[in-house]
This record gives C-alpha cells, sequence and structure tokens, in this order.
C-alpha cells in the first residue's frame, strides 16, 4: 500500500517550480542588465572636465605652481641655510652668520623660544628641544626640514582661505548649507583620488603634493571658524550693536576675539593634517619623511620603516604641545 502525501504532488509541482524560478532570475538578470547597461557617466565626466581644465586652464595653473614653489622653496630655505648677508663682500653668494652645521641647533632654539612665547611652560619647551634634539640625533634632520615645510605651506594656503571662507559661512547660513556637503566629500574622499589630478595638472613632486594635502586639510579651517564666528555670544554682540559698532568693528573686535580658541583649534587640527599627509605625498615625488617610510614598505625594510615611522610620531607630537589651544 503505497503512502499518499506531498511526495506524490512532487512531480507535478517540480517542474512549474523550476519554471517559475528561472522565470525569477531571467527577470531579475533583466533588471540588473538595464541598471548596468545604462550606467550613469560619472568617471567619463570627470574625465572630460579634467581634460577641458588641463587645456584652458594651463597658464592658471602654472601661476599657482610658480607660486608654490617660491614658498617652498622659501621656507625650505629657512630650514635647512643659515642666513647670510652678501652686500659686505659683493659677491653673489652670500656670507653665512654662522656655520651651516650650527644651523639645526638654531633653528632649535628659534623653535624653543616660539614655544615659550607661546606655551609659558618650561616642560613644553623641554619636550620641543628633546624632540627636535631627537630627530637630528636620528639623522633625520633634512627630512623633517622638508616635511615641515610641506607642513606650513598647507598652514599658509588653508588658513589664508579657510578663515574667510568660514566668516563668510557664518555669516550666510544658505552658503554654508551648499557648502556643507563639498566640505563633506573633499574630506571622505580617499587621499589617493586626491594624488590623480594633482599630478595632471602639476607634474611630479612638492607642488602636487601641497595641492592635494590642501583639498584634504581645507575644510578643517572652514568648519572651525564657521564654528567660532556661529558661537559668538548674543549679548556680545547686542551690546557692540548697542553701543554703535559697524559690522567691520562688530567682526574685528568681538566675533574674532570669541573664535580665537576656535580658530587656533582650526590650525592645531590643519597641521596635524597635514603632518598625517606626508606620506602619502611622497608616492607623488614629494620630499620629506615619507620618503624613507615609502622606501621601507617597497623593500621590506622593518627597521627604516620604524625608524622613520617613529621620527614622524616625535614632530607630531612636538607641534602638537606647541599650538596646544589653552583653556578659557
Amino acid at each position: 500500500m503505497q503512502k499518499r502525501g506531498n511526495a506524490s504532488l512532487c512531480p507535478a509541482i517540480r517542474p512549474w517550480s523550476d519554471r517559475t524560478e528561472a522565470g525569477a532570475r531571467d527577470d531579475g538578470a533583466g533588471h540588473v542588465d538595464f541598471l548596468t547597461d545604462h550606467k550613469i557617466p560619472v568617471g567619463a565626466i570627470a574625465g572630460r572636465i579634467f581634460d577641458w581644465l588641463q587645456d584652458n586652464g594651463a597658464f592658471v595653473f602654472d601661476t599657482l605652481a610658480i607660486f608654490l614653489e617660491t614658498l617652498i622653496d622659501a621656507l625650505l630655505a629657512l630650514f635647512l641655510s643659515p642666513p647670510g648677508i652678501g652686500w659686505l663682500t659683493g659677491s653673489a653668494e652670500p656670507v653665512p652668520l654662522y656655520p651651516a652645521a650650527w644651523h639645526p641647533i638654531v633653528v632649535i632654539a628659534v623653535f624653543v623660544a616660539l614655544t615659550w612665547a607661546l606655551q609659558r611652560r618650561w616642560q613644553t619647551c623641554l619636550l620641543v628641544a628633546l624632540g627636535f634634539l631627537f630627530v637630528l640625533n636620528q639623522g633625520y634632520w633634512e627630512e623633517t626640514a622638508e616635511s615641515l615645510t610641506l607642513v606650513l605651506s598647507a598652514c599658509v594656503v588653508c588658513m589664508a582661505l579657510g578663515v574667510p571662507i568660514g566668516i563668510a559661512a557664518a555669516h550666510r547660513p544658505r552658503l554654508y548649507a551648499w557648502m556643507r556637503p563639498v566640505l563633506d566629500l573633499m574630506q571622505t574622499l580617499p587621499t589617493f583620488v586626491y594624488l590623480i589630478p594633482a599630478i595632471v595638472f602639476f607634474g611630479i613632486g612638492m607642488v602636487p603634493g601641497l595641492m592635494a594635502t590642501v583639498i584634504f586639510v581645507l575644510p578643517a579651517p572652514i568648519r572651525l571658524t564657521h564654528l567660532g564666528i556661529s558661537s559668538t555670544p548674543a549679548p556680545l554682540v547686542e551690546a557692540a550693536e548697542a553701543f554703535g559698532a559697524t559690522r567691520r568693528q562688530l567682526l574685528w573686535k568681538v566675533e574674532l576675539p570669541s573664535a580665537l580658541p576656535q580658530i587656533m583649534a582650526g590650525l592645531n587640527q590643519t597641521i596635524m593634517l597635514s603632518l598625517s599627509m606626508v606620506v602619502i605625498a611622497a608616492l607623488v615625488g614629494a620630499d620629506g619623511l615619507g620618503v624613507p617610510v615609502v622606501r621601507a614598505l617597497n623593500q621590506v625594510n622593518t627597521s627604516l620603516g620604524f625608524e622613520s615611522g617613529f621620527v614622524i610620531v616625535v614632530v607630531a607630537i612636538v607641534l602638537d604641545r606647541m599650538l596646544r589651544v589653552k583653556g578659557k
């Protein structure tokens, strides 16, 4: 006696279920093919924009590259070459005021004096002195000078652009609403993506590394300046307006002093983020502490990688302690 159940219905049901599953798979594949066949040309549009900029903006990019190279050379000369006077001898080569071997010690002394002027704490001054002396002891002074040049150049450009943009955004909320997605994109886009247009427009060297650093770092001073200006206490603004302060006086004598801690925090973040880009910038030919790190990665050299990486950490700690914002 045969048992009756679902098994007897399987031969009749299975072909229909197979056809149904096959049809579902075909319909799903058709939808996927429709989506992939009608791809939004994001990359093609970006390529056309970059090609147009390269063809029509060569003069602008060349002028910008000359300005940035001049800034980099001037800062690098401050770190690596002792000051000199050429008018005493009338020669084209300036006469150094002291031997070139002393120049790192002089630069370290200047950093210590600057730290004392900013922090007024001998412990911080001692930390700065010991940190830079450690860098000198490890033989990375020239690479550190090149990285500091990249960092300071990025700070000059980012603060010169970021602070005015942040002030304008704080006074115009609609402008900041339009800017916020752009700032989010600049901070979330992988940093390696910045290197592609930097190489296209500026070639290989310090300038493309600097431009990639500026794009990555610029949102920090904009956001923190906007935060500082927007957070100005309303009673201060009302009191200044009651005494007849103009918009310029309100900005320079009320809003900027009130926002100074946030602006200094933006400067600190700018320096830290710029220093984090030294290894990325080395991939496009920028000199500095990123070069030995990349070399160690290519050679799988653990000692070289740890040595140069530890120097980067020491420099980051020193700069952070130098520019740490004091509490109100």
